[in-house]
């Protein structure tokens, strides 16, 4: 196992590929901003996903892909595929990666994807926190409306919050409001039968704060906060490190003078500690907070979802969603013998353009030219990015005339197009292949795919700028 620096983000590396690795170490050189760790067999593999403290796994198609299940490796996987690109793509495919470069490797293409990896484990940690938090918040609301015991829901609440967070106290505080000198605890997580307890609210400056201003009070520090410094040498002993008091309000009231108290030893709280124990210390009053949590819940769910069938670059369908559809689709023509086209498109003399222009002129080519073919393409086809400059398009319930013509249309707008990414706005044309089935010769979903590239590599050796249907 060779390991670089630990300033960054973990990144695992698991290639055995010439290509791919010096492509790799090349990379990572001299980068502060990721710690890349080269290992060289299986078992170091599993030891060091183990830890779970990699943002990403790199492996490559050659170096045991097979193995590794992207699931339960607790982290995003690129993949590198080289060499036999199509039985690469499909060896990726099948082990439901989502991310994956294709030889010829290029920095900016992989700078961009291992930004998506690592972003995108932040993404799920985010979002299994909150779900947690949200189950937490629903199971609140469940209580409080299943039971006419303010001393079960009270007490439920500071053990939620014990539970889920690290705390040295949680407490439920009651002051009456003719009481001005005294607070009450009304529930504690260390046992629900504790209540009663009175405080002298000289010993509290938090509390008598937080009743003064109506708002949350937040002591990073008790050593050194200014708000503290008369109790100080009663609250040092006890290791007291960090407090939050939030008053429990709806519709600008405060209900029942309640106020939750926690605090801990040893480091402050997060953000996200505090925030949680906003909404559980007001979820028993406050179901508008539970709908803010569930909508933001679904909306982070939703961004995902498009993210896992979107191609990073283009913006259209990844092949990996494209393999879906076309499963279920090809299922579907057998079953009723209903006819089903593929056509693939490649854009001529691309290497061209990213030689004159450069790749992010590159980039931005393949982005307008997918966003156009979609603008003219039918709702019920699928288009998708096959790798590279090349396209895949799926029809349903269309014949070899149907995509023919389909396809001779698209090669004409293309060819009438004028790319705004390109200076003058030149045009650029594409080479088309198409094949339809039925077909005594296509037994399986794969060899729709097959025949369709055979047709294209036909198109492109004949000239470009041309279709083919294959058979």
């Amino acid at each position: 196992m060779i390991g670089k620096g630990t300033m960054g983000k973990e990144i695992v590396i698991y290639e055995k590929n010439k290509e791919g690795l010096d492509f790799l170490k090349d990379f990572f050189k001299n980068r502060d901003d990721y710690a890349a760790i080269f290992i060289k067999d299986e078992k170091s593999l599993l030891k060091e996903l183990n830890k779970k403290k990699a943002s990403a796994l790199i492996a490559g198609s050659s170096s045991g892909l097979e193995k590794i299940k992207p699931a339960e490796t607790g982290c995003p996987v690129i993949a590198m595929v080289a060499g036999d690109i199509t039985n690469g793509i499909r060896s990726v495919m099948k082990q439901g990666i989502e991310i994956y470069l294709i030889s010829p490797f290029h920095k900016e293409d992989f700078e961009h994807k291992l930004r998506i990896a690592v972003e995108k484990k932040g993404w799920i940690e985010n979002i299994y926190r909150d779900k947690k938090d949200l189950e937490t918040i629903v199971e609140l609301t469940y209580l409080v409306s299943s039971t006419l015991d303010p001393k079960e829901v009270l007490y439920f609440v500071v053990k939620k919050i014990a539970e889920l967070i690290d705390v040295t106290r949680c407490s439920m505080i009651s002051i009456p409001c003719e009481e001005k000198r005294h607070a009450y605890v009304v529930s504690s997580f260390e046992d629900p039968k504790t209540t009663g307890i009175k405080l002298d609210l000289k010993k509290y400056p938090e509390i008598r704060k937080a009743l003064s201003t109506r708002s949350s009070v937040f002591i990073e520090d008790a050593l050194k906060d200014p708000l503290l410094k008369e109790v100080r040498p009663v609250i040092a002993p006890l290791g007291i490190r960090s407090i939050v008091v939030i008053p429990v309000i709806f519709r600008n009231e405060v209900i029942g003078t309640l106020f939750l108290r926690t605090s801990r030893a040893g480091h402050t709280f997060t953000e996200r500690e505090i925030r949680l124990c906003t909404a559980i210390a007001n979820a028993a009053t406050n179901a508008l907070y539970n709908a803010f949590l569930y909508e933001k819940l679904e909306t982070e769910k939703t961004k995902l979802e498009k993210f896992a069938i979107t191609d990073y670059l283009t913006g259209i369908y990844n092949i990996r969603y494209f393999y879906h559809r076309l499963e279920g689709e090809f299922s579907r023509s057998q079953r009723y013998k209903a006819p089903l086209s593929c056509i693939m498109f490649d854009i001529d003399h691309f290497k061209k353009i990213n030689d004159a222009y450069g790749h992010r002129i590159g980039d931005m080519v393949l982005r307008e030219f997918a966003q156009f073919v979609k603008k003219h393409t039918r709702k019920s086809d699928v288009f998708a990015r096959y790798g590279g400059e090349e396209f895949i398009m799926l029809l349903a319930q269309t014949s070899e005339k149907g995509a023919l013509a389909e396809a001779e249309r698209l090669r004409y707008v293309i060819k009438e197009h004028r790319f705004k990414s390109l200076k003058n706005k030149k045009a650029i044309t594409a080479s088309i292949g198409v094949v339809s089935y039925p077909h005594k010769k296509i037994k399986t979903q794969d060899d729709l795919i097959t025949f369709a590239d055979n047709a294209l590599f036909t198109a492109k050796n004949s000239g470009r700028d041309q279709i083919r249907v294959w058979g």
